[in-house]
């Protein structure tokens, strides 16, 4: 019964925090107590996690969590409705807070890392981190999600030119958290601090993503509350990959909490790689201190108030009232206070302007009531107050002011920055006073001594270099983990069920075909793949055929009107599509080998012996072809999509289980130029295969082609003049390549893999091209050979090219000889 009571605690008090200090465990942890020391701390955690009795507890409390959340929905829908009514900018950010992301975002690739700062503090943290993930890995696109209004304004103000999209993150219900993950299909998602989301940990997990918290602190107020949840918590913090802490002593306290200790290293504190920014020219702080550009300037920062009802603007207000000739700049920290703050001000007589009006540059006191303007602010101050010192709030950060040099004043309130304010204070550079009737002294003291701010530079310098350690770690995890896709329910269960059965009847059918296995008497070179669909094999088929002597080709002739095993000499280009199927008929202008097609490879490559004298098979999509021999198995792996969403057909595109690669003897990453996080890729095939070399390929468009054997570069159509069409197994890959060369036709209609296009497609087409001003229609080579053969009267007048493509393969010659060294006189 104690422990449904907490777990209602702890799921309400979870979802109503969520609109001001962001979904997790900072409104759960808010017990105040004295804190106590961790405990030196060597837990059971391995053990834990090997019992079934916790896997079955986690399981439990998880399900109890989404029922409770589940039952609350309601009060929390009246929560949110009250606050769009406070706040009408709170309205836009619904959707979102249910998981609803722009529907640009729907061609996210799979790889991006998600970050979550909660608010402004995290954000600023966030800087310097994914500055540092930028220039390392500038191809990977990263997400930051925050939860409050101030921190979405500063994530704009400061990241939007650095990172791919900006959002509030989902309210932590499984069905708003799993949209999000669908929508991003991230290989990462990176926590800032101590942002504890259970379904969120949970869903990452399920997806195969990797989870880490990073600049990790559990403040002295929450600490007990998290010892006392220890039993919640333990089934929660061993879902992270990696905790990265602040310091040793919060490894220390997230051990405490139920961390795995294995998880956890402490990292330092991104706070101390703070990057100021910059007023811009037109910013009224710098109207404000131009007005009387000689009188000192002292900086209330992040004022709060606390549960006593003390609020420190009154004994700073005070205290500006005994500074004759200083000027104040105030900023409170929650900007619902602004007015209050404002009454104040004129309730002491004191002149001022709101930085949102600034009708009196003049004034000696500045209300700053924007957002992302104070630490850019700081480097103009003579002197700064650190609010939230002296309330009994836990201090705020004290490292912005310190990286310009500024002299500090803090009240006896830091239990929240226990680290740098220990740091800090061994390095003298602080000026603390107990109460607030020593503010303005202290205010007059620290404006005579600049060494005071020496110091807190010098002290904030020395700890510089976390956001480099961090983004290692990043890094490191993020190209070992790829995702899997999730399909909503009850889709996915629907699937999953007709997915077992694949697997039972696919097995059986790999067993049949090893017990009755035969031979060629000439070596036979597999290409082909583990997934449904395309992975661009054909023109690694074609380089492959123009790389050996007397090769020749086995296919099975998808898509063609007969089940006869058909034979095609060398040059010979006479049949028809209907006879061949289309990717055949690709072979037979690129490559000019003999040809064998049927559903029996072998008897194929028997009956071709007849009539050519190969040394070696190149065998076409055989890779489970197991009945006949193979001297070598190529498996390409399409860097797009490479493992079929890591479900089998129907739930997703895998024909075989993932263990089937370790029969390959080399992997061929193909579409490596458009992919992302391919080190991923080549991490989880080394999973299943640790033997198979890892190769890569490019894909190099060539020219675009029309039947009058006319040419044009791949840049060259015009975009508003042309749609384009495609039938491939992927038409991505097809759009990817246009977008890379500046092709954007105004229109593109996708069809089936081996799409064969009928007049009356073609007529409704050539309408609707005619009706918007289009001339040129645009399409795959493959393609090209599956429109009839009056297509140039049908589409008159538009016009029709098809783009040839070729392929790059890094480290080239050693493949090949990799082949040559598996397959004997080839």
């Amino acid at each position: 019964m104690k422990a449904s009571a907490e777990m209602v605690t702890f799921s309400l008090v979870i979802l109503w925090g969520y609109a001001d200090a962001g979904f997790g465990v900072k409104g759960v942890l808010s017990s105040a107590a004295n804190p106590k020391p961790a405990n030196a701390i060597l837990t059971k955690a391995a053990a834990r996690k090997a019992c079934p009795l916790n896997r079955l507890k986690r399981k439990a409390i998880f399900l109890l969590y989404r029922v409770l959340t589940t039952l609350a929905l309601p009060a929390i829908a009246v929560y949110l409705a009250l606050r769009c009514l406070r706040n009408r900018r709170y309205l836009r950010t619904i959707p979102e807070r249910l998981g609803e992301l722009p529907a640009l975002w729907q061609k996210t690739s799979p790889g991006v890392i998600w970050l979550h700062a909660v608010s402004v503090g995290e954000v600023l943290a966030a800087l310097p981190l994914i500055e540092e993930l930028r220039q390392r890995a500038p191809n990977t696109e990263l997400y930051l999600s925050t939860a409050t209004l101030a921190g979405r304004e500063m994530a704009e103000k400061r990241l939007t030119q650095l990172t791919a999209g900006i959002f509030f993150a989902p309210l932590d219900f499984a069905w708003a958290v799993r949209k999000v993950l669908r929508r991003l299909r991230p290989s990462l998602v990176v926590v800032l601090e101590t942002e504890i989301w259970p379904n969120l940990f949970r869903e990452t997990r399920r997806i195969g993503a990797g989870l880490m918290i990073v600049n990790g602190r559990i403040s002295d107020k929450a600490l007990p509350s998290y010892e006392k949840h220890r039993w919640l918590f333990s089934q929660i913090l061993p879902l992270c990959d990696r905790i990265l802490t602040q310091s040793e002593l919060m490894s220390e306290r997230f051990v405490a909490a139920g961390a795995s200790p294995e998880t956890l290293m402490s990292a330092g504190n991104l706070k101390y790689d703070f990057k100021p920014g910059a007023l811009v020219p037109d910013s009224p702080v710098l109207g404000f201190l131009a007005a009387r550009a000689d009188a000192p300037v002292w900086i209330a920062a992040s004022t709060s108030a606390d549960d006593k009802g003390y609020e420190e603007e009154d004994a700073i207000l005070t205290a500006q009232q005994h500074l004759p000739g200083w000027r104040l700049i105030l900023a409170p920290r929650k900007p619902e206070r602004f007015d209050r703050v404002a009454g104040k001000i004129e309730a002491k007589g004191l002149s001022f302007t709101r930085r949102s009006s600034f009708t009196n540059p003049a004034a000696d006191i500045l209300l700053l009531d924007s957002i992302g303007e104070l630490s850019a602010s700081f480097a103009h101050a003579t002197v700064v107050f650190m609010g939230g010192t002296l309330a009994e709030r836990g201090g705020h950060n004290v490292l912005e002011p310190a990286i310009f040099g500024k002299p500090i004043i803090c009240g006896p309130h830091l239990e929240n920055f226990r680290d740098i304010e220990a740091h800090f204070e061994a390095h003298q550079a602080l000026l603390r006073i107990a109460d607030c009737s020593a503010l303005k002294d202290a205010v007059l003291a620290a404006s005579h001594a600049p060494e005071l701010g020496t110091r807190a530079r010098a002290a904030a310098e020395a700890q510089q270099g976390t956001a480099e350690r961090i983004a290692t770690a990043v890094l490191d995890l993020h190209t070992s983990r790829y995702p899997v896709d999730r399909p909503q329910q009850p889709k996915w269960f629907f699937l999953w069920c007709f997915a077992q059965i694949w697997a039972l009847f696919s097995a059986r059918d790999r067993r049949s075909k090893r017990s009755r296995v035969r031979h060629l008497p000439i070596p036979v070179i597999s290409i082909g793949n583990i997934t449904a669909g395309g992975t661009g094999k054909t023109p690694v088929a074609i380089d492959l055929l123009q790389s050996f002597d007397s090769p020749a080709l086995l296919t099975r002739g998808y898509g063609r009107s007969t089940s006869d095993t058909i034979v095609i000499p060398a040059g010979d280009r006479t049949l028809p599509t209907a006879l061949t199927g289309d990717e055949t008929q690709l072979y037979m202008r690129r490559s000019g080998v003999p040809v064998g097609i049927g559903g029996d490879r072998y008897a194929a490559g028997q009956k071709l012996l007849t009539i050519a004298q190969p040394r070696v098979f190149v065998l076409d999509d055989g890779f489970q072809h197991l009945q006949l021999h193979r001297d070598f198995d190529l498996v390409l792996i399409d860097s797009l999509h490479p493992f079929g969403g890591g479900h089998l057909i129907p739930l997703g595109r895998l024909r075989e289980p993932m263990e089937g690669l370790g029969r390959a003897d080399a992997f061929l990453i193909t579409r490596a130029n458009e992919g992302t996080n391919l080190e991923a890729i080549a991490h989880e095939l080394r999973r299943y295969n640790p033997i198979a070399p890892v190769f890569r390929t490019r894909t190099m468009p060539l020219r675009w082609v029309n039947h009058a054997g006319d040419f044009m570069s791949p840049g060259e159509p015009a975009s508003a003049t042309s749609i384009a069409i495609c039938g491939l197994g992927n038409p991505n890959t097809f759009w990817k390549t246009m977008e890379q060369h500046g092709v954007i036709p105004r229109e593109r209609y996708s069809y089936g893999d081996h799409h064969r296009y009928t007049p009356i497609e073609l007529r409704r087409l050539t309408r609707r091209a005619v009706d918007i001003g289009v001339t040129t229609i645009l399409t795959t080579e493959k393609d090209a050979v599956n429109l009839p053969a009056e297509v140039h009267s049908i589409i008159h007048p538009l016009q029709l090219w098809w783009l040839e493509i070729g392929i790059e393969i890094d480290h080239r010659d050693d493949l090949l000889a990799l082949i040559r060294k598996n397959c004997k006189n080839v």
